[in-house]
């Protein structure tokens, strides 16, 4: 909303825009940054709590989840509450949930409290986007949207460096500790800034069977991603049950809020081509884009023999054309047509897997950097215009029912993703080490020579075997991650097709569509 007791708000000039911007935007970075902080830690944090590394991705998912499923609250809140008020209470409950996270001494305890920390940072990330764009004129919107997606792009690459030094340097905890004092400032400068431009208030019912339906479908479904490995899936009867819950939960929960008068969901929206379409797309690429983002730090530390600290500053260039090219692509979302924008996004992100499907065991740190460099190019060229595509169109009054659903969506996809990647990455290298392994035989001339050569240095051939089974191994995991890498480019250039199928987004108002209207 932009009115106070019925009177359109007027913009911010000076410094108080700009301290308003810096606020919300890194209240907002603070929130993204947790997605893929934990991600270099994970081996640290698993070790630590004496869990596995796979069971260690459920820190990542279980704030997925939460904050997934927090996510569309934010329309019914923001009218019960007002803008202002549950903005600085989402940030200053995350800022006390971090903290517990880091004072966690078990894995039961940390997804407890990481599950507290997603559902209070649901909010956040509308919110911000919402009163940002209060704060400028309608024809700075898009540069507006444009330094708030610096943030959401900046955010991720920053939190596997981040998370790298501080578990290298530190212990993990500091991951969460390092929240408070960016979330007290936040919130600070937020109170004072917006003091005055709270949004106007009024009491809804809530769909609490929407929302029970809601929790149900996404954590059964999460569960079921999270323990199927583990559980050998469908062999396994609680798999089975989680399965059928899910499948219930999820088709009463679509009829349910096709019918009630106050749904937590509007999922009418999707009667919108461009809603309909833009999202989809969002959604697929922000799943292939977070499954490398969990993958990629995984396989560097347990296979590449990187150290955490290493992890993340190899994959720390992707920041640096997406912070170059972000504000002007902000400011060209009127001028150029958004799908061609995303199309070169697409293709680059396609380029990046391709050029990553071809990693052998000994590619270097530079090969690795390059590709996150180019990256960064189509991270610049992604939120921007489909966001743009996604809210074209659309009355001013449904934008923010609009954004939470489409973040729902994103996170969704993105949660989703870290743990099919991550069960599809260990299956793959033990199909690939069994591919490996049938070659390697007492009968085998290259064997045979190893086998040779290493005994003449003092070895036995049980040591002998084992050191080949463990460079098997390594090369099983590498050659699964190439596989997903190539997953990963063919689906980039499928959605290529995917998002011209929308419909043109209007050139007068291309800018107040990239995120948002008043």
């Amino acid at each position: 909303m932009s009115q106070t007791h019925g009177t359109v708000l007027p913009p911010l000039t000076g410094s108080r825009l700009v301290l308003a911007t810096l606020a919300l935007s890194a209240a907002t970075f603070m929130n993204v940054l947790d997605t893929s902080i934990a991600n270099v830690a994970l081996t640290n944090i698993a070790g630590d709590l004496g869990v596995s590394p796979s069971q260690g991705t459920w820190i990542i998912t279980s704030f997925g989840v939460a904050n997934a499923i927090s996510v569309p609250l934010t329309g019914w809140l923001a009218q019960r509450f007002g803008q202002v008020r549950l903005f600085l209470g989402s940030v200053l409950l995350f800022v006390l949930a971090s903290f517990l996270c880091g004072a966690s001494s078990s894995l039961e305890m940390l997804l407890f409290f990481r599950c507290i920390q997603g559902l209070v940072a649901g909010p956040m990330i509308p919110l911000s986007q919402s009163l940002l764009l209060q704060c400028y004129p309608r024809a700075r919107s898009g540069m507006a949207i444009a330094l708030w997606s610096m943030t959401v792009v900046v955010a991720p690459v920053m939190g596997p460096i981040l998370g790298g030094w501080l578990t290298d340097n530190f212990s993990w905890p500091w991951i969460f500790y390092i929240n408070l004092p960016v979330g007290l400032i936040a919130a600070w400068l937020t109170f004072v800034l917006l003091k005055g431009r709270e949004s106007q208030t009024r009491k809804l019912p809530i769909d609490k069977v929407g929302l029970a339906l809601l929790v149900v479908w996404v954590g059964a479904t999460q569960i079921l991603l999270d323990k199927g490995k583990e559980l050998d899936w469908f062999a396994s009867s609680e798999i089975t049950a989680m399965a059928v819950v899910a499948a219930v939960a999820f088709t009463f929960f679509i009829i349910w809020e096709l019918t009630d008068k106050h749904p937590i969901i509007d999922l009418t929206l999707f009667k919108d081509r461009n809603f309909t379409i833009g999202t989809l797309a969002i959604t697929l690429a922000f799943a292939a884009y977070f499954g490398n983002l969990v993958l990629i730090p995984m396989w560097l530390q347990r296979v590449m023999g990187y150290t955490a600290t290493w992890a993340g500053l190899v994959t720390a260039p992707v920041g640096v054309f997406a912070l170059i090219l972000s504000p002007l692509v902000g400011r060209s979302v009127g001028r150029i047509d958004s799908r061609l924008l995303a199309t070169v996004a697409f293709l680059v992100f396609a380029l990046c897997g391709f050029w990553r499907s071809g990693f052998s065991p000994d590619v270097t740190a530079w090969d690795i950097i390059a590709t996150h460099l180019l990256q960064g190019v189509a991270m610049a060229t992604f939120f921007i215009p489909v966001t743009a595509v996604i809210l074209s169109g659309l009355e001013p009054h449904r934008v923010p029912a609009a954004s939470g659903l489409y973040n729902f969506t994103r996170i969704m996809g993105g949660s989703f993703a870290a743990s099919v990647w991550s069960t599809l990455w260990e299956d793959g290298a033990t199909r690939h080490h069994a591919y490996l392994t049938e070659s390697v035989t007492a009968f085998s001339e290259p064997t045979a020579q190893a086998v040779a050569k290493a005994q003449a240095l003092g070895l036995s051939p049980q040591q002998v075997y084992g050191f080949i089974d463990a460079e098997v191994t390594r090369q099983a995991f590498i050659l699964s991650a190439t596989d997903l890498f190539w997953l990963s480019g063919v689906l980039f250039l499928g959605l290529i097709g995917v998002i011209w199928l929308s419909r043109p987004v209007r050139r007068h108002n291309a800018s107040a569509d990239a995120g948002g209207a008043h």
